[in-house]
């Protein structure tokens, strides 16, 4: 793509879609605008309406960007995926437990080298952005320098992004093992020093319950009680063998979920990826302490793990977002995630629709990620992440597009068959980022 000159002012037109509410539980939610204009000024969303009225209200020599052919949308939000994991996508042949230890572990021992660690965030943002995602919840190393790494790089790119170093003191090969004591404190320093930083978050990312032990699990809480805007991020019984291990390891605790309830990381900043293997009280639990879900299916699947109930977070108001989990995850592409979420709900009898599975990696990501006030649709004052979506991107896509007949069925026929090529351009912080 050819260098783009943006000024601080500048007009995107064409069709334009974004939710200003759930679309499950309200009608009203959807803003559709067959021949609409996004007005940006310096990387904010100052207007949204109908081409002509925005248009009439603006000098004559404002910069105006046609987009024909496609469609405007929020940027679209991972709600869990794991940087380190870029090299081992598409392992061969393991399922949770085993695939760690055979692949990610030795990969992630790689980052505690700081320029090697540079050099995967760098491509990995990058492909980020050619998939149309603009902020991610993300998993680094246990190394502090994985995360520094990463920052760096999401900083040049003006990016809202969110992550965390990994706590993990035990069940880990001795290479990536750190202790309670060590993982609070380097934690600490990366909060003081990142946190709030331009458009970056933190997040306190303990791997999971098997490798935390109760004394970083309780240093884990301590975190979010000193720091009380920063995010919780970690794993919940995305494995069957890994819940039958959970319970071993913490046999006074009614279950997995219970295990994080009782060592207090549990409520409305916490991030639960998977959450496949609940029972009616988890469910509870989850409902009443506001935590979210971060639901990964093509890791789901390709790892073996089993099916998520959609429909149990969707009844119980539960904040759900959609995680391409990379590398268990075989695709960066939101568009991929959606189409296995789809097919992981039909397989339970529940119907994903297309405005809800838009709301999930949208507005809804960005509530479950409590950053709805900065990014998730186009209300005036939000950040203009924005995402251009090619109606003629393949030629099977250009056919099955011309046969639709209302938006819904083009959002549908992009969430089925688009995948990173669908994505013309991606904009950023109110630049173009491809």
């Amino acid at each position: 793509m050819s260098p783009v000159i943006v000024n601080e002012r500048q007009v995107h037109c064409g069709e334009i879609l974004h939710l200003l509410d759930n679309p499950d539980s309200d009608h009203d939610a959807i803003q559709y605008l067959p021949d609409g204009a996004l007005l940006v000024t310096e990387g904010h969303i100052e207007a949204i309406g109908e081409r002509a009225v925005v248009l009439s209200q603006l000098p004559d020599d404002i910069p105006v960007f046609e987009h024909r052919n496609a469609l405007i949308t929020p940027g679209f939000i991972d709600c869990h995926v794991h940087y380190p994991q870029y090299n081992v996508i598409a392992s061969y042949g393991e399922q949770l437990l085993d695939w760690l230890n055979r692949y990610t572990f030795p990969e992630e021992a790689k980052f505690s080298d700081a320029g090697y660690a540079s050099a995967i965030a760098s491509r990995f943002l990058d492909t980020l952005i050619d998939n149309g995602t603009t902020t991610a919840l993300v998993f680094g190393s246990v190394h502090p320098q994985s995360v520094t790494a990463f920052f760096e790089e999401a900083l040049r790119r003006e990016m809202r992004m969110i992550c965390g170093k990994v706590m993990m003191d035990r069940n880990a090969p001795a290479n990536l093992l750190d202790t309670p004591e060590d993982s609070v404190a380097q934690s600490e320093n990366l909060i003081k020093q990142w946190h709030k930083r331009d458009r970056l978050g933190y997040a306190v990312t303990p791997r999971f319950a098997l490798t935390s032990s109760e004394q970083q699990l309780k240093g884990a809480a301590g975190l979010l009680r000193k720091y009380d805007d920063v995010l919780l991020h970690t794993h919940l019984a995305e494995n069957a063998q890994e819940c039958a291990n959970v319970a071993e390891l913490f046999p006074e605790h009614r279950s997995y979920l219970d295990v994080y309830h009782q060592y207090g990381l549990t409520g409305s900043r916490s991030v639960f990826a998977h959450s496949i293997y609940l029972d009616k009280e988890d469910w509870k639990c989850m409902q009443q302490s506001g935590s979210a879900v971060a639901h990964c299916p093509t890791s789901n699947l390709f790892i073996g793990s089993g099916l998520f109930s959609l429909q149990d977070a969707i009844k119980r108001n539960i904040n759900t977002g959609l995680g391409t989990d990379i590398g268990g995850g075989d695709s960066y592409s939101l568009f991929r995630v959606i189409n296995e979420a789809y097919k992981v709900q039909q397989l339970q009898n529940f119907t994903l629709e297309p405005m809800t599975a838009f709301y999930l990696s949208t507005l809804g990501a960005a509530r479950t990620l409590r950053l709805d006030k900065h990014i998730g649709n186009f209300e005036p004052g939000k950040e203009a992440d924005f995402n251009v979506l090619d109606y003629t991107a393949t030629p099977v896509l250009k056919h099955r597009i011309a046969e639709t007949n209302s938006v819904n069925e083009k959002l549908f026929v992009l969430q089925m068959l688009g995948d990173d090529r669908a994505v013309r351009q991606t904009w950023i912080n109110g630049k173009p980022a491809n």
